[in-house]
């Protein structure tokens, strides 16, 4: 028997916008959009009148005689032509004869339909009146919504988000807020520049700098509370920034390429090599440099098994690091010197080579994955050489450290000189290394910006999000690569089988199956031409593989079975909802089966609203990780400052959390060369793979050579286990950096880890329903309180009314395309060059604002290009989040925590005392 139980963490982090969303308010052209609103209304009673009215007309023209040369064919052709005249929505030129002759003619037949008709032409002169009010309006409209974005550039948070964001923009903000009336040229360019920050500011949550802040949070209070009355976020909002981590890896590459400087570096003996036979095996780690240039970078890592022919000077070369762990690299030189009578180039050679092949390295100038301070450690680092050129290079950094300790307090014109100081600081280092000319990254330094800690909000009732949870892993992107290297185990050690060897077995892992099989798999497309899933590759036969298939059909076929019944239901009525229920969850949950994880940590990344339409609470799921202390480990120096109380209380749960007879073990993947990287210590231990130091204590450190992996019948899990410890070991991976990214060995180690990606694609493999004038819609889809899709239209960029021009009657094309398909005000419009929009953002557009149209047609470059807007939710009314300034766009980063145990001891559970010990088991 088994035991699951479930429980949410009490913590939360909050992603909060940096502008009240009522920042965009005056960006909106009311006047505008109140005339179009009036024009349409107008249109449409028009329309209904010229309906009934061709009624009418028709039968006054059959009342008159049909004769060409009779008395009434003068009517009947006035009746005729202003009957198409009606029909075309065109007033006569001006009242005529023959107009007064068919109102005559109506007259004659029906009285009140005459009437109407003489209304009909009266609304119709109006409605010519009405339209050319729009002009003027929006002129008046267009220069007082320029004047309110002029005056919102002065905004210090936006300012200071853009220094970092953009500089070249920011640098221009000053001439465009004193500039009058319309730009032109590359003045308007940059006006939409400024108009997308401005949205992304105000109406998104992804965190950067001041734009858009973080803060933690606790669920507390009494059960049942409404989790929407509001969350109070600081006033004053704290910054805390570092070095872009990348320059010190050019730095420490500038020294290690010096052959003078190079000597007075501490090498040390990569760690995992071992002897096989008559070679010596080891770790090769290649890097491949990021582009500098993009705002965003890192360096790429890859590893591979490699061998050395034992000799006789690398035996004696291993011996001398046995007794002296770490070696100056001139004592190095000058040992082999001195053992072999050579030359000095002859043993600089060697070693240089040494260090290409990675056998040794030099750990001191690397960034460790919990340096809460990464120049200072650097600088610290060249203190410790004890040599006047790293104490030079150390008292050249101290302006750039200077300067970074200057930011987080400086307003944002005093920050731009403070970047400027920080840049030529670095530029100073570089030319006393030798390479003045050698780049510097794009992006300096990285700032997250604090908006309060520990802040209250009621508790949630999350019944619904943990049904979802029993589906998700029909979703994970990595289910299927853990399944596949747990049938690759047991197929090479058997049912219970054990593995000594792991570098051995990810080497041949990788060698004799994985690489293929990826390469395999990046070709798969999930569904095909008729729109039928397409199974994922099963090589080797698994279960598992064809339960997660199933798992994958049984939501497809009952989404399809929900679309068909909503259709019926509702036509093309947007406001309706698509609900999913337990059955149809159930369905989904039952295929999964054993494939389901035991332990599943998970992130969820949520906002709190309320449905415009009725107002119940909804819970919005923007995306699901899985993972241990996710959305908080990039934040934790934030929060840490002088102790380390959010790592340490991170850590403390991750104890509590860890199954019995199990400890969490963090994966690092190497030395840092991404900030996305940088944390708080938020695990009692780590996994030292193969050419890393480790970052912990000896005592807490779990070298690859310590464990051994096992395939348990019981659960049909591979698992990791420490001799030394005498427990299982549980990868886990606490960077924001892909995993795919990661070496081999960490992302081969990370298959038997609780991480997981779930992009919850709910209409895949559903049919669309028929276009009407080239626009698809989808229904919110729902389960319980739980939003897992927004509303959405799809169509193409050719099917849109893009003119280019801000013109009244085109502003009014656009409405009239919004209002015939159903779509709110405020939408994101997400445009891509096929059916997947993957890589593309979405952006804010408001149809009640010609800036924001004007900005939105600019990305309509295609007319084949694919184009999704979704609505806004929660929308503007149900914001919860709420500081001096107003009400924020917010999204909450929660964690849940699933462990399921066995009820009684199983035999085939138990460990043989001897087998801790070490030494090879056969396959049971």
């Amino acid at each position: 028997m088994n035991t699951t139980e479930w429980r949410a963490g009490e913590r939360f982090m909050l992603r909060v916008a940096g502008l009240p969303l009522s920042a965009v308010d005056a960006l909106r052209a009311d006047g505008t959009r109140r005339w179009a609103e009036a024009v349409l209304s107008a249109e449409t009673g028009l329309r209904r009148g010229a309906e009934r009215l061709g009624d009418v007309l028709h039968a006054a023209v059959g009342a008159t005689d049909p004769a060409p040369d009779g008395p009434g064919a003068a009517q009947r052709r006035a009746l005729l032509r202003l009957r198409r005249q009606i029909h075309n929505d065109r007033l006569p030129a001006r009242p005529d004869a023959s107009t007064e002759t068919a109102v005559e003619a109506v007259a004659a037949v029906d009285e009140a339909a005459a009437e109407q008709l003489a209304g009909w032409l009266h609304r119709r002169r109006l409605l010519d009146k009405l339209l050319a009010e729009g002009p003027p309006l929006l002129t008046a409209d267009l220069a007082r919504n320029r004047t309110a974005l002029r005056a919102l550039v002065a905004d210090e948070r936006l300012r200071s988000g853009l220094l970092l964001a953009s500089p070249v923009l920011e640098g221009q903000l000053d001439g465009y807020a004193r500039a009058d009336g319309a730009p032109n040229g590359r003045a308007r360019k940059a006006e939409r520049s400024v108009l997308s920050y401005v949205y992304r500011t105000a109406c998104k949550t992804s965190p950067f700098s001041t734009l858009t802040a973080v803060a933690t949070g606790r669920f507390t209070g009494t059960a049942g509370e409404d989790a929407t009355i509001g969350v109070r976020v600081a006033d004053a909002w704290s910054s805390h920034v570092r070095l872009n981590v990348v320059v010190l890896a050019r730095l420490a590459e500038l020294i290690l390429a010096d052959p003078e400087r190079r000597r007075d570096l501490p090498l040390r003996l990569a760690s995992g090599w071992g002897h096989e036979d008559d070679r010596i095996r080891y770790v090769r780690r290649s890097v491949t440099a990021g582009d500098d240039t993009a705002a965003v970078t890192f360096d790429a890592v890859k590893d591979r098994l490699f061998f050395l022919r034992r000799s006789g000077t690398l035996e004696r070369l291993l011996g001398l690091f046995a007794e002296r762990p770490e070696l100056r690299h001139r004592e190095l030189t000058d040992w082999l010197a001195a053992e072999h009578a050579a030359g000095p180039e002859e043993c600089e050679a060697y070693v240089s080579a040494l260090l290409q092949l990675g056998m040794v390295h030099v750990p001191r100038l690397d960034t460790e994955v919990h340096s809460g301070d990464p120049l200072r450690s650097f600088r610290q680092a060249l203190t410790s050489l004890d040599r006047p050129w790293a104490d030079r290079l150390a008292a050249l950094l101290e302006a750039p450290a200077a300067a970074l300790a200057g930011y987080p307090a400086a307003v944002h014109a005093e920050r731009a000189d403070l970047l400027r100081v920080l840049r030529s600081g670095l530029r100073r280092a570089q030319e006393e290394l030798g390479a003045p000319d050698a780049a510097l990254p794009h992006t300096l330094l990285y700032e997250d910006v604090s908006a309060g800690d520990e802040l209250p909000c009621p508790p949630r009732d999350w019944t619904a999000l943990r049904s979802l949870e029993r589906i998700l892993p029909a979703f994970d992107l990595t289910l299927a690569q853990r399944i596949t290297f747990e049938g690759f185990f047991t197929a090479r050690y058997g049912a219970g089988g054990r593995c000594e060897d792991l570098l051995g077995l990810v080497h041949d892992f990788h060698e004799d199956f994985f690489d293929q099989y990826l390469s395999f798999t990046a070709r798969r497309k999930p569904f095909d031409e008729r729109g039928e899933y397409v199974p994922e590759e099963n090589w080797l036969g698994l279960p598992g593989i064809r339960a997660l298939d199933a798992a994958r059909r049984a939501f497809i076929g009952r989404m399809r079975q929900a679309w068909t019944a909503y259709e019926d239901a509702n036509g093309r009525d947007t406001a309706a909802v698509l609900r999913l229920d337990e059955g149809d969850l159930a369905a989904v949950a039952d295929e999964l089966g054993t494939i389901a994880p035991r332990f599943a940590p998970r992130c969820h990344h949520l906002q709190l609203g309320r449905d415009p339409a009725d107002g119940t609470p909804l819970t919005v799921l923007n995306r699901s990780y899985g993972g241990v202390s996710f959305p908080f480990s990039r934040f934790t120096h934030a929060y840490d400052g002088t102790g380390a109380y959010l790592s340490d209380a991170l850590r403390a749960t991750a104890h509590r959390i860890t199954p019995p007879g199990a400890v969490l073990a963090e994966v690092t993947g190497g030395p840092v060369t991404t900030n996305l990287n940088l944390h708080g210590r938020l695990t009692d231990h780590e996994i030292v793979c193969p050419g890393e130091s480790g970052t912990l204590p000896p005592e807490h450190r779990l070298h690859l050579d310590d464990l051994y992996a096992e395939h348990v019948p019981a659960t049909g899990r591979v698992v990791l286990r420490s001799r030394r410890l005498g427990r299982e070991v549980i990868p886990v991976y606490l960077g924001y950096l892909v995993p795919l990214a990661l070496p081999a060995i960490p992302r081969t180690l990370l298959l038997l880890s609780p991480s997981s990606m779930s992009p919850l694609e709910v209409w895949a493999g559903v049919p669309e329903g028929a276009a009407r004038d080239g626009v698809t819609t989808r229904p919110r889809v729902v389960h319980g309180d739980v939003v897992l899709s927004r509303r959405s239209w799809t169509t193409t960029a050719g099917d849109l009314p893009v003119r280019g021009a801000q013109e009244a009657a085109h502003f009014l094309d656009w409405q009239r395309w919004r209002r015939a398909h159903g779509l709110p005000e405020q939408v994101f419009a997400t445009v891509s060059a096929g059916p997947s929009a993957a890589g593309a953002k979405p952006s804010y557009v408001d149809f009640a604002s010609l800036m924001s149209l004007a900005a939105f047609e600019t990305l309509l470059r295609d007319p084949a290009h694919r184009v999704v807007f979704r609505e806004v939710l929660p929308d503007p009314g149900g914001l919860h989040v709420h500081s001096a300034r107003g009400a924020h766009v917010a999204e909450l980063a929660v964690e849940t925590f699933t462990t399921t145990v066995r009820d009684e001891a199983d035999p085939e559970d138990q460990e043989d005392p001897e087998d801790q010990e070490g030494g090879t088991r056969c396959p049971r």
